[in-house]
């Protein structure tokens, strides 16, 4: 069952290809998000990690269940087109099985705690069944920068 399509996760978070890494949303509840990401041979990622044997990369698996938490997060917010949902931390992270050309990437995220505007998730992404990658992340809801206030560079 499909919660959230492509084309809903795409109004919920600022992502956009190719960093957008989250295919769609088939559990949610009020503490708990379940996404799923098709990992294909044409990712860009694949050019320049590992070209011999492409590996997705940890910290895109990890981002990947930050973005569900994201949209945990963001959903509900009456004014979530003016927030952003930024990391705050990655704790405990551990990286057991490569994620390949062909997977589809689960990702399990709970809440551990919310306060304010601070979310803490526990989160595991596995590939058949298998868990690949876990960690816990905390993110903060912040005011999206304007034109004005965006850091210059």
């Amino acid at each position: 069952m499909v919660v959230l399509e492509n084309i809903d996760i795409r109004d919920i978070l600022p992502h956009r290809y190719p960093m957008l890494l989250v295919d769609r949303i088939v559990e949610m509840g009020p503490d708990f998000i379940v996404g799923i990401k098709n990992v294909t041979a044409n990712e860009p990622f694949f050019m320049g990690h590992f070209p011999d044997f492409p590996v997705m990369p940890g910290v895109l698996i990890v981002e990947a269940m930050a973005q569900c938490g994201g949209i945990l997060v963001l959903k509900d917010l009456p004014d979530r087109h003016n927030k952003l949902v930024l990391f705050a931390s990655i704790e405990e992270a551990k990286f057991r099985k490569p994620v390949l050309p062909g997977d589809i990437l689960r990702m399990d995220l709970k809440v551990l705690k919310r306060k304010a505007t601070v979310v803490k998730m526990q989160g595991t992404a596995t590939v058949d069944g298998q868990v690949v990658a876990e960690g816990i992340v905390m993110c903060k809801v912040a005011d999206k920068p304007t034109r004005q206030s965006a850091p210059q560079g």
